[in-house]
């Protein structure tokens, strides 16, 4: 199990920062370098740095609901710290290599200084994730399908992705979201996947979450398909936990879908008023299905009159030659979040041939979602929390 391999690497991080953390408090007052202080600083620290280890061992309570909350944050934390102390790290390494040397910069004035300027950095840096969040943005993009369809010229989609249902995402942030996609006044809503976070377990308000979702008013409806962590499994720090290969949807996302008035396409396509298809693919790391399989895009679209349009809703925007192969026009999805968190905004550049926006390829549009929700650490920096308002045009 990956996790495993990589644990002892995260103590070993958290080691360092602990370390870097007491020699500071130590320059601010020498006192702070007693056993007890430095005691208790550590003992705090690893209480927080192992808070997702933690709540996930905890049987199911209100104190566990609390800390896994609380853990949610942590990564991000941890990620902002380490940029800001690698920076002066680094710039005092070559520092020293000058005359700065015999500069203030090295007294222990300078080492307070340093150490304050590292916390405030990676302070106002999680702070602005932390709440930029929180806010959903209206994406519009606006696309032609070079199709007729008969009596309508054009067709008005939100697409939605990634909510991450659970112990991060609640209710105000989907009350919200929902009142975003009204507000484009739809014709048909479509959600890319990972509606859940791998659990129904911590959602919040269930019932008032699903009569949010109710409230969307679109003339053809909400239309999903699932993601990879739509999926009941054991998740600690992104790893799964699971030692049996991949497991079948769980029946009470579906009844939670059913009560939210999200109709699932799990590897199936369904004629939309005799104007056009919806085709929900199933997930390419977790399909869901009984035997682990999932169908291909050709599989899909065999026998469908592909002079109508044809609209994909697959989670993971893969496969893009072969969906376009298959007579797609458009294919919607989610998944990257669009990296989330810098740096990881240029990996996922790197990691995919659509990461995020809208792709002319193949003669089929691939249009990806950074999402509405959050994974891991309940912060964005770099990106947005997004619905997309996109006009498709027939022509």
């Amino acid at each position: 199990m990956i996790f495993l391999f990589l644990l002892p690497g995260y103590l070993l991080l958290n080691l360092y920062v602990s370390v870097r953390l007491l020699y500071w408090f130590k320059s601010l007052w020498t006192r702070f370098g007693s056993r007890v202080f430095s005691g208790f600083i550590i003992a705090v620290y690893f209480a927080v740095a192992y808070s997702p280890i933690l709540a996930f061992i905890l049987p199911r309570s209100g104190f566990a609901i609390l800390v896994r909350r609380l853990s949610t944050y942590w990564m991000g934390v941890l990620l902002y710290s380490m940029m800001a102390l690698l920076a002066a790290e680094l710039i005092r390494f070559f520092c020293r290599r000058t005359r700065l040397r015999e500069t203030p910069l090295f007294s222990r004035l300078g080492m307070i200084s340093v150490g304050g300027t590292v916390l405030v950095a990676a302070g106002l840096i999680c702070t602005y994730g932390a709440l930029h969040a929180r806010t959903v943005k209206t994406t519009e993009y606006s696309v032609t399908v070079n199709k007729q369809v008969e009596g309508t010229d054009e067709l008005k989609v939100v697409l939605i992705a990634d909510t991450h249902l659970g112990y991060a995402i609640g209710r105000d942030h989907i009350v919200q979201t929902v009142d975003k996609i009204n507000a484009c006044k739809p014709d048909i809503v479509i959600f890319a996947g990972d509606i859940f976070d791998n659990s129904t377990a911590g959602l919040d308000y269930p019932d008032e979450i699903a009569a949010a979702f109710r409230r969307i008013n679109a003339k053809y409806g909400v239309w999903a398909t699932y993601g990879n962590h739509d999926i009941d499994e054991q998740i600690l720090m992104g790893f799964t936990f699971n030692w049996g290969g991949s497991p079948p949807n769980d029946s009470r996302m579906r009844e939670f879908c059913d009560k939210a008035g999200i109709h699932l396409l799990c590897d199936e396509s369904t004629l939309i008023d005799g104007k056009f298809y919806l085709v929900g693919r199933r997930d390419r790391d977790k399909p869901g299905s009984s035997d682990g399989s999932r169908m291909t895009p050709a599989e899909l679209t065999e026998g469908l009159d592909k002079s109508k349009p044809v609209f994909f809703i697959a989670h993971e925007p893969d496969e893009l030659s072969e969906t376009a192969a298959a007579g797609a026009d458009i294919d919607f999805s989610g998944h990257t979040h669009d990296g989330q968190l810098f740096p990881l905004t240029v990996v996922t550049d790197f990691m995919w041939e659509n990461s995020y926006g809208v792709l002319n390829r193949y003669g089929m549009y691939s249009i990806v979602t950074s999402g509405v929700g959050v994974f891991g650490p309940f912060m964005r920096v770099g990106t947005d929390a997004e619905i997309c308002d996109i006009t498709v045009r027939f022509g």
